[in-house]
């Protein structure tokens, strides 16, 4: 039997290199994962309402993806989890197709991740890291800028305390937001501003110490000590205001309406799929399929007409402000602001709308905090999904597996250039897979590779990824046991520690550094920004659209790669004739570079430069082409070189060659183009060429 070479080892088992261990480096380790969990626990939960998640799904995402992240890939110090930009990808993707923070929404992003890993995997194991080249540079750099411009403005409500609608447009939801400002709940400012000058201050002045993990620590006692949540749960027959109890009663009707529709539709995709869909099916089954169809689609548009039209009613009770006065029974009676007793507005709390279901009427009268999390492991089990859930966030996935993957690479190979350690983008690309797996069956929204905490972790003196899983286990205890101190925790703190984390991707000298290196990559970033903005809340769209028009720009190059007519500097080097504004060498003899491949996409563009020479040069008897930075030829290049050959020399100019490299002379030699160009009209050499045919011509 043969024995697992040491290769494959590395590929299913690479965490086996980390060993063995001094009791030295174990004790790095330790320290280094406990460091980073004290910035990863806040800053999960962070993450996860980016996402549009529960607070805890947040926790979810930082047990198990951080460790077989560690596990299976290539970086010892890279910290898998959850990210804010790939948090707010899963929030653009999600939102046209469930409310935030739904059950139906959660198996969507559960889906999704399970979808991101798949196509992570599937890369690394067939060695196609290379793929993700196609988001260039330039592309990332405009993405980055507007997304985190969006995530720090995604934040702006819960820092303000007014609620925030989501719709097709990012920019007129924070226009809406902007609109509340007279509505701010001041305490909730005070306490998302205090606790961002909190951690900035640390950060400039005690940069050793965990920022995040003291300003939630003081935020949750203080939110405690000063009772800021304040809660009441009333019946919908409490509100005096007709209007308002029409609207929520309409509301939980219409919720129980959408509940029965979704359970139809599932009903119909479970039936559909029982039917064949292949060509030599029975004519009724075709007939039933199609029946199954429309049925479907019916049910697709009836359901997203009122889940449309529960929105616009939740929006509206989300705009009151009410007051709740004693009804002399021991309830209460609730009042909008406009109709209470005009002692009622200055004496009385003012309620605002934070949920309604079917006990009723949430009503928050201070800041929103975390609230409740259930403690325990999160369920190891797949998302209740159809078919069309699968296809509708497929694209979605596309992204969000390049974007992600991009994003950890970068930062492995920052660190590694640090480390002077080695990094495999494939086994990488294995590592991210296998976390995104694991945090989709596990209740995880999609991971990625984060900056702020890598860092921390190499900072910290991580020597293996032995720290990352240390910093799941310290995940681990704190979802068995100490949940419940995180109750109190505001939301407009989590909204600040999002803030924070985005300022330093915020770089507009990257920008500019772009348009000033070339105007090509300045164009495709300053595209994909202004994409993603416009496009907003569908971020995959600006991403889509950068990385198009940056493959466009790539292929314009190609198709007119650099050509000129040389001259000869006073020297003798040989230079542009117009770019240098030399002299000729010679008027019967025209040397013209081409720096680029010869290709079906610029053969025409070669033909003009060629052309070019020889009606700029009419008394010319040779004309040198030198092809010593053509890389590539193919059918198409090679054809043209034998056409140009015959129509030049059937006007009285010879067509030379030289300086041609291995791959190329290939090439032609299967070409068999010795039938019009023979062997001495090609040389090793352009100073050889040169030589021979100014002797020659004169």
């Amino acid at each position: 039997m043969r024995r697992p070479s040491t290769t494959a080892w590395r590929t299913w088992l690479p965490f086996l290199g980390w060993f063995p261990l001094s009791a030295v480096q174990i004790r790095a380790d330790l320290l280094a994962g406990l460091t980073v969990a004290l910035v990863l626990i806040p800053q999960s939960m962070a993450y996860a309402q980016l996402a549009g998640m529960p607070s805890y799904y947040g926790l979810y995402a930082a047990f198990l993806p951080v460790m077989v992240g560690a596990l299976w890939g290539s970086s010892r110090q890279l910290s898998t989890g959850p990210v804010a930009i790939v948090a707010l990808l899963t929030a653009s993707a999600l939102a046209p197709l469930a409310a935030a923070g739904s059950e139906h929404y959660i198996g969507l992003a559960i889906l999704l991740a399970l979808m991101v890993g798949v196509i992570q995997l599937s890369l690394g194991l067939f060695r196609l890291g290379a793929i993700v080249n196609l988001l260039s540079h330039p592309v990332i750099i405009g993405f980055t800028n507007a997304a985190a411009l969006i995530i720090a403005l995604s934040q702006l409500n819960k820092l303000l305390g007014v609620p925030m609608t989501r719709g097709e447009s990012f920019l007129n939801d924070i226009y809406g937001v902007l609109r509340q400002a007279g509505d701010t709940h001041w305490p909730t400012l005070a306490m998302g501003l205090g606790a961002l000058a909190l951690m900035l201050l640390m950060k400039r002045f005690v940069p050793r110490w965990p920022n995040v993990l003291v300003a939630v620590a003081l935020a949750t006692v203080l939110s405690w000590q000063l009772e800021f949540e304040r809660g009441l749960t009333l019946p919908v027959s409490a509100a005096r205001d007709q209007a308002v109890q029409t609207l929520a009663t309409e509301y939980q009707a219409a919720k129980a309406g959408i509940a029965a529709l979704q359970n139809k539709a599932n009903e119909l995709r479970v039936a559909l799929q029982s039917v064949p869909n292949a060509a030599a099916a029975r004519m009724d089954e075709r007939s039933r399929r199609a029946e199954l169809e429309y049925e479907l689609e019916l049910a697709e548009l009836y359901l997203e007409d009122a889940v449309r039209a529960n929105q616009t009613r939740l929006k509206s009770l989300a705009q009151q402000r009410f007051v709740a006065l004693p009804d002399g029974s021991g309830g209460y009676a609730l009042h909008t602001e406009s109709t209470a007793p005009r002692e009622a507005k200055t004496s009385s709390v003012v309620w605002r709308l934070k949920k309604l279901d079917e006990q009723g009427l949430h009503l928050s009268g201070g800041g929103e905090v975390v609230g409740a999390i259930p403690p325990g492991l999160p369920s190891l089990s797949l998302p209740k999904v159809g078919w069309s859930d699968f296809t509708a966030l497929l694209s979605a996935a596309l992204v969000i597996s390049l974007v992600a993957f991009m994003e950890a690479i970068s930062i492995a190979k920052a660190m590694a250039a640090k480390t002077r350690a080695r990094i495999d983008p494939n086994q990488e690309l294995i590592g991210q897979g296998l976390a995104n797996l694991v945090g989709g069956a596990s209740q995880s929204f999609p991971v990625s590779g984060s900056f702020s905490r890598s860092a921390v972790n190499l900072n910290a003196g991580a020597v293996t990824g032995l720290s990352s899983v240390f910093a799941g286990l310290l995940v681990l205890l704190t979802l068995l046991f100490l949940t419940s101190l995180l109750y109190h925790l505001p939301q407009a703190v989590l909204a600040a520690v999002i803030m924070l984390a985005v300022l330093g991707l915020i770089n507009p000298a990257a920008m500019r550094h772009a348009w000033h290196t070339h105007r090509h990559d300045g164009l495709a970033a300053t595209i994909t920004f202004v994409a993603t903005l416009a496009f907003a809340p569908h971020l995959d769209m600006g991403i889509l659209i950068g990385a198009m028009v940056a493959i466009a720009l790539f292929l314009h190059r190609r198709m007119r790669p650099r050509g000129e007519i040389l001259g000869q500097h006073p020297d003798g080097v040989l230079g542009g004739l117009d770019t240098h504004n030399l002299a000729p060498i010679s008027q019967n003899v025209v040397p013209v570079r081409f720096d680029g491949e010869l290709t079906f996409v610029n053969v025409s563009y070669f033909e003009d430069i060629m052309l070019e020479a020889v009606r700029r040069f009419p008394e010319a008897k040779a004309i040198l082409l030198i092809g010593s930075s053509i890389n590539e030829i193919d059918v198409s290049g090679e054809e043209k070189l034998s056409d140009l050959a015959r129509r030049l020399e059937q006007s009285g100019v010879k067509l030379y060659l030289s300086g041609l490299k291995k791959q190329v002379l290939e090439v032609l030699e299967r070409a068999e183009i010795h039938q019009t160009l023979p062997p001495e009209r090609f040389f090793r050499s352009k100073e050889q060429a040169l030589e021979n045919l100014l002797k020659h011509y004169g």
